[in-house]
């Protein structure tokens, strides 16, 4: 498998551009307005990943959702290649964490479907989704129904699935989460060496400090709700990276630092307004 693609990120225009972003969602029952992401502006280079990291309800997955086209914006705008996204579109392939797999379909139909969506003959469907049933090691449950496969394997299926429609983007969120701690490793390399083959653009939410430092050439940290971007991280390391070097440790302090900082002052907001009295 081929190595990193050195780029010189500074000098290619953004694939994906977002600029003052705003979402306000309506609180059920309530009325209340609750506002996820304010003034949020951030540029995707071509071919990068990049990792986004923040406190719980800070609304990483609801950029995401903005990204992906499932949700509009309440003020501000998302451009891809210089055009507005308006709705959601072959070019961004889109994973959750939920595995979200047909349960009436085997292994393969199940990574033909998007494929038959886009009119391929059955036959060229067949070829392509076997292609990528080796690519995830799933050569001989191809037959198999979702519900007996592993955890693992069930998330394989849907990641190859979105990378069989070949998206110029894939969209991550909190893909691993729900794994175990060894199944998530594997598939936290079988993803970069994906990723270092098909030189997609890659945005990947966690709330996983490691699997952000280890994942992402970039880690966006976000304040807590209304969610803007605190800081940026560079990471400077080579792939496959060890997360026991003192430089690895060095950017995980300081990701957690800021984490830290942002959760405390959401307990201390709590706090003043009565939240924490007995």
């Amino acid at each position: 498998m081929k190595g990193a693609k050195v780029m010189k990120q500074d000098a290619c225009a953004p694939i994906i551009n977002c600029k003052g972003l705003r979402k306000a969602y309506r609180a059920a029952g309530s009325g209340e307005t609750i506002v996820a992401l304010q003034e949020f502006t951030l540029d995707i280079r071509p071919g990068e990943f990049l990792t986004i990291l923040g406190p719980s309800g800070c609304g990483k997955s609801t950029l995401l959702n903005i990204i992906a086209g499932f949700e509009r914006p309440s003020e501000g705008e998302v451009r891809l290649n210089g055009n507005a996204i308006s709705g959601p579109g072959p070019d961004r392939g889109v994973v959750f964490q939920e595995y979200a797999l047909f349960p009436w379909l085997t292994v393969i139909e199940n990574i033909m479907v998007g494929l038959k969506e886009k009119g391929l003959p059955k036959k060229d469907a067949q070829n392509i989704a076997a292609s990528y049933v080796a690519m995830a090691g799933l050569r001989g449950f191809e037959g198999k129904y979702p519900h007996e496969l592993s955890g693992g394997m069930r998330q394989r299926v849907s990641l190859v699935r979105a990378l069989a429609l070949d998206p110029r983007i894939l969209l991550m969120d909190e893909p691993f989460a729900a794994l175990d701690a060894q199944t998530r490793g594997v598939l936290q390399r079988e993803l970069l060496k994906a990723w270092q083959s098909t030189e997609k653009t890659v945005l990947f939410i966690t709330h996983n400090l490691e699997e952000a430092i280890f994942l992402g050439q970039r880690v966006v940290v976000m304040t807590a709700r209304p969610g803007q971007i605190k800081e940026t991280i560079d990471v400077d390391l080579p792939y496959m990276r060890d997360p026991t070097t003192p430089e690895f440790n060095e950017l995980r302090r300081r990701a957690s630092g800021l984490i830290e900082e942002e959760v405390s002052r959401t307990l201390g907001a709590e706090a003043q307004g009565g939240a924490w009295v007995r």
